[in-house]
């Protein structure tokens, strides 16, 4: 490992970052200090994860690798615009354990070229793509679907611009019942994935334990009486897309240490089989409960709120929007009633 490392510093095509397990950088070589440069403010001595906000999330998965626990972690296709001539770039990102102990290796590749040429390969088939699956229907749910022009909604617009960099990024959305969550769930998703990723969501109150484990996980032919047939989860459906857990303070205990060890691990076990599955999709879950609350109460683990808290997001209530209440009036006026000009009435449908 050593000597993979002493070869990445001399190869001048490569940008090297050493950082210690607090993901401080502490060292780059020649041109790991071009791309900081080119990309923005961060320098040495800043956090990795302001380079890198990709890395949100796995920050378990990063500290592993660096005490050897596990092994490489990597990103590809990474872009990002220069600050001074505004060139989209794209990185190939790989962690390695330094051989100094607690410290870390970020190897950067810049693969703009290929890049460049597997998008235009690629470009009339995505085309075609985004044809097929109504983008009436997606423009619904992005950002301008989310009405007002207050501080809160303008902040809640922000942040999910935000999140549309980090498609990975594991989201809590908190706030009463009626305020939106599903809909910014589906914002979210809509603003950072690609037309075909599914999006796919669950109630977590609306069905009983054992049911809430079988349509997640999924299960084998023969896995449990009348399990006649085998079943793909939730897990495994949304696979390359977003999976919403709605009212996720609902959920049972024994069920809360099932999901904390698959966002841990990053693997879920269907029931009834013997092999683990890879989860490849994003996780936003969703609840009216004070969690916190709950969390003191111990009705609900402190260790699965922490892992879902990696960003949250507040809806307000109605009453804190202010005159924007006006606006989503005159909204849904204007979805539930046909305006008649020949006498200048609204007819209720």
């Amino acid at each position: 490992m050593e000597e993979l490392i002493r070869s990445l510093l001399k190869f001048n095509k490569l940008g090297g970052i050493i950082f210690d397990n607090k993901f401080s950088i502490i060292h780059s070589n020649r041109r790991g200090q071009k791309i900081l440069e080119e990309l923005g403010p961060p320098h040495i001595g800043d956090n990795l994860l302001d380079v890198v906000p990709e890395f949100i999330g796995s920050e378990s998965v990063i500290q592993d690798v660096i005490s050897r626990r596990a092994g490489n972690f990597a990103i590809e296709y990474v872009n990002r615009r220069t600050v001074n001539d505004r060139i989209l770039r794209y990185l190939n990102l790989l962690i390695l354990p330094y051989p100094v102990n607690g410290q870390g290796f970020l190897a950067i590749n810049d693969v703009t070229e290929q890049a460049t040429l597997l998008q235009q390969r690629r470009q009339q088939q995505y085309e075609l793509l985004l044809y097929k699956t109504h983008a009436d229907f997606r423009r619904r749910f992005l950002g301008e679907s989310i009405l007002g022009q207050s501080p809160p909604i303008q902040k809640i617009r922000e942040t999910i611009r935000k999140l549309a960099r980090v498609p990975t990024t594991t989201i809590l959305l908190l706030g009463e019942t009626g305020v939106g969550k599903n809909l910014a769930a589906r914002v979210i998703h809509y603003s950072s994935m690609p037309a075909k990723a599914p999006f796919i969501d669950i109630n977590s109150a609306a069905l009983p334990e054992h049911l809430i484990e079988s349509e997640l996980f999924g299960y084998k032919k023969g896995a449990f009486t009348h399990a006649i047939e085998s079943r793909a989860g939730l897990f495994k459906e949304a696979a390359g897309g977003t999976l919403f857990l709605d009212e996720i303070g609902e959920m049972p205990l024994k069920m809360q240490a099932k999901l904390l060890t698959v966002l841990e691990t990053k693997r879920f076990r269907p029931l009834g089989s013997n092999r683990s599955i890879e989860l490849k999709a994003r996780i936003i879950a969703a609840t009216n409960r004070g969690l916190q609350a709950a969390v003191s109460q111990k009705r609900f683990r402190e260790d699965l709120y922490y892992r879902l808290n990696v960003v949250s997001l507040t809806l307000p209530p109605l009453r804190e929007m202010g005159r924007d209440i006006m606006l989503i009036a005159e909204h849904f006026l204007h979805i539930f009633n046909h305006y008649c000009p020949g006498n200048n009435s609204i007819i209720s449908i």
